[in-house]
């Protein structure tokens, strides 16, 4: 368990840290060039529901796996203190 917090901050962290080395191209009106395009269009939003839905995705994956992973080592830990005995 203490893994999958580790792996939330490091997630969050990335997140946070990652938007600070975004780069903006600026129209004459002060707006993301991109963004207006897409925002106009609404596909801005699907576009954000697909990564989200990745990353959920991803998430879901990793804790998934990270349970498994500690439900093997306990069952070795208990077969080789049961051979020890």
């Amino acid at each position: 368990m203490r893994n999958v917090y580790r792996l939330i901050c490091n997630f969050y962290c990335l997140l946070i840290f990652s938007t600070g080395f975004a780069q903006e191209t600026l129209q004459g009106n002060g707006k993301p060039e991109m963004a207006v395009g897409m925002r106009s269009n609404g596909k801005i939003y699907v576009v954000i529901a697909v990564v989200l839905t990745i990353l959920l995705g991803m998430f879901i994956y990793l804790v998934n796996l990270d349970r498994k992973i500690g439900r093997l080592e306990k069952e070795a830990r208990n077969e080789a203190n049961n051979l020890r005995k």
